[in-house]
């Protein structure tokens, strides 16, 4: 496990229309990451944004 995996195990992903995925950011928290999400959605109502935990940081708990 890398350290920033340790760090800010939380993503933002965007999604587009057609199913590929974009990372858009990594935080420490769950509720951080959810915000900015949020944020990102109320400026893009087009773009689906979601918050998943990085496989690495599921496996170390």
């Amino acid at each position: 496990m890398s350290d920033s995996n340790a760090v800010l195990p939380w993503l933002v992903i965007r999604q587009d229309d057609n199913g590929n995925r974009y990372r858009v950011g990594r935080y420490a928290t769950k509720t951080e990451a959810q915000e900015v999400a949020d944020r990102l959605h109320s400026q893009s109502k087009k773009q689906l944004y979601v918050v998943e935990r990085t496989a690495a940081s599921r496996q170390s708990r």
